[in-house]
């Protein structure tokens, strides 16, 4: 692992260390600074990564380009004390994936363009996935096309890398066995573990169209490969790593120098889950809804308290706020969340799938929260109500970890998330 972490950090010193890395999906200030918080803290890299949703050409649903996140992210970097020499970005999901509705030549296109713009703003770690099917593809595609795909976006990357005259070239990540983003959708009957001969051919085929494009130097910078370890969530379950099962899986790796396998849909697993996955091979964990559900629970806890100590007509209504503009702007939950009516608006707050997350953005939402905190600050809270509301931080403000103010307790929140990464990955 210290070598895969060398080739992102291009820092041998701090890769040593480290048995695992972690990776934020998330592009939360917020729980990006708490992120880099925790990572400063340990002394460790801290690797951030964007979506092709969140971030693309046109500004995905963030409205950030490439570049423009970049800046977003290093901004944050320097507010929060961070060396800019341990900080790794990150595209994941870099292919087609959201024109999947157009044929694939143009489709295709508008991946080259996605990648082109990745790299040429300097991300470091490019996960390339082509294994969705476009408008005029079977509905499954095959091992040699999504390669091909994948190999095709890999030489943008090398070209606009070059252009760019960036002195570390990108390094990476390849598989099409990629768990939902976000989490399943539906209830989970089960999860089945990728089957060894299915990554090595996996390997095998990339490495050959990488090969017949003239990629073999980008080849050595392939550090990891997407498998299913056996771990999802749902709206209200978790599926736990169990080692036993993916045991066969781990052992691919003995074939594979230089690769580590990449685990997506970690979230909400438990601390000793995560060291066994890091343990197994299974070395590069992302964590992305997990983080925001921390942010939701220290957010209403704050509202709880605020109900507590501010009169009513100057309190910032959070709650109320979110809930109407969700059944306002319901695009990004309703085609997720079934059921009656109750069901639904319990699923809004408490989804593990934390759609919430997509709300923080919105104007109104974020008056109501900008509001929550400055209200909060303008007064004392009391240990005991800290304590009845946020029982962990009760426990850091009383060791005199945190000050209690609302912006420590929401920080010190997300890092309960982030802490249990950095712990598995060795910190």
């Amino acid at each position: 692992m210290a070598d895969i972490v060398t080739r992102l950090t291009g820092d041998a010193r701090l890769a040593s260390r480290l048995k695992g890395i972690y990776s934020v999906c998330s592009a939360h200030p917020w729980v990006i600074e708490a992120s880099l918080m925790q990572a400063r803290d340990d002394g460790t890299p801290l690797l951030i990564e964007s979506t092709s949703n969140q971030v693309d050409q046109y500004g995905g649903y963030t409205g950030m380009t490439p570049a423009v996140f970049v800046r977003f992210v290093r901004g944050i970097a320097e507010k929060a004390g961070f060396p800019a020499q341990s900080l790794i970005l990150g595209g994941d999901h870099l292919g087609p994936n959201a024109w999947r509705d157009l044929p694939a030549d143009e489709a295709m296109q508008r991946a080259d363009a996605l990648i082109d713009a990745y790299a040429a703003a300097g991300f470091r770690k490019l996960h390339l996935d082509t294994s969705m099917p476009c408008a005029g593809d079977p509905p499954r595609l095959s091992d040699e096309v999504v390669a091909e795909r994948a190999a095709r976006l890999c030489a943008v990357a090398e070209k606009a890398a070059g252009r760019a005259g960036l002195r570390e070239k990108p390094v990476y990540i390849v598989g099409t066995e990629v768990p939902v983003p976000g989490g399943a959708s539906e209830a989970l009957a089960g999860v089945e573990v990728t089957k060894p001969r299915a990554a090595r051919e996996t390997v095998a085929v990339h490495r050959a169209a990488w090969h017949a494009h003239g990629l073999d130097a980008a080849w050595e910078r392939v550090v990891g490969l997407v498998v299913q370890p056996g771990v999802e969530f749902d709206h209200t379950k978790v599926v736990d790593y169990d080692a036993s099962s993916a045991g066969e899986l781990s052992k691919v790796l003995d074939g594979l120098p230089g690769i580590v396998f990449e685990a997506h849909s970690t979230d909400y697993q438990k601390p000793e889950a995560l060291a066994a996955l890091v343990r197994d091979g299974f070395a590069i964990l992302k964590v992305g809804p997990g983080a925001t559900f921390a942010l939701r629970e220290a957010l209403y806890a704050l509202a709880d308290i605020e109900d507590a100590l501010i009169a009513p007509d100057a309190r910032s209504g959070l709650r109320a706020v979110v809930e109407r503009v969700m059944l306002e702007k319901p695009d990004k939950w309703e085609k997720y969340y079934h059921g009656s009516e109750d069901e639904k608006r319990l699923l809004r707050i408490f989804s593990y799938s934390d759609r919430i997350r997509y709300y923080w953005a919105d104007a109104e939402v974020g008056d109501a929260t900008r509001k929550l905190v400055a209200n909060l600050e303008r007064v004392v809270i009391s240990e005991n109500l800290i304590s009845r509301y946020l029982p962990y931080q009760y426990w850091q403000l009383r060791r005199g970890s945190i000050d209690g103010s609302p912006m420590s307790l929401i920080f010190s929140k997300v890092r309960e998330v982030i802490g249990m990464y950095a712990a598995a990955c060795g910190r």
